[in-house]
């Protein structure tokens, strides 16, 4: 039988929202390898994993240009953009973490690997010369990352919530990074 809650579906119509609550407890009890993985996952998993490998290998390569300009920021402005490439590189730590963990919950590995690390990344690792170089190739490597998640979340929908949103999360910081850099451009 049925459980029924007395919500109403978000499209205005007065049906009621049904759950059968012993098929899911049953369902639940069978394929438990799969872990968080279950029968109601509509997503490519092997196509997901591949993409949050390139997510993933981005965000490295990410991590170490931004710790490199960190390091190598040099001028009158430095203190400030130091800070702020220190900043990044801090988030696009967590961003590869978060990565790495959604990869595990797929039921995949994350690819770490750093001799392949530049062929799957998005971005580029470009070193820059003077502080205006180091902060527009940070601009030109999350404007990458925009358009890059802004494909994954299209092509996941609504197959893979889970993902979706986590990549969602992420896309907005890179669009506050992005930001960031565009004024930094400006001061400099």
């Amino acid at each position: 039988m049925p459980v029924k809650n007395d919500a109403t579906q978000q499209n205005g119509s007065q049906e009621k929202f049904q759950f059968d609550l012993e098929a899911v407890r049953a369902k639940a009890r069978q394929n438990l390898e799969s872990g968080a993985i279950t029968q109601a996952y509509a997503g490519n998993r092997e196509e997901i994993i591949k993409i949050l490998n390139e997510a993933l290998a981005t965000e490295l390569v990410c991590v170490l240009r931004y710790k490199r300009h960190y390091f190598m920021a040099k001028g009158i402005h430095s203190e400030a953009v130091a800070a702020e490439f220190a900043e990044h590189a801090s988030q696009e730590q967590e961003h590869a973490d978060s990565i790495a963990e959604r990869i595990v919950q797929l039921g995949g590995e994350p690819d770490f690997n750093p001799s392949t690390l530049l062929e799957r990344s998005h971005a580029q690792y470009v070193p820059g010369n003077s502080l205006q170089d180091m902060i527009r190739e940070d601009l030109v490597a999350e404007r990458i990352a925009i358009d890059s998640y802004k494909a994954m979340v299209d092509y996941i929908g609504a197959d893979d919530p889970t993902t979706r949103r986590m990549l969602e999360q992420i896309l907005a910081v890179e669009e506050e990074h992005a930001d960031d850099m565009s004024d930094l451009l400006e001061l400099n």
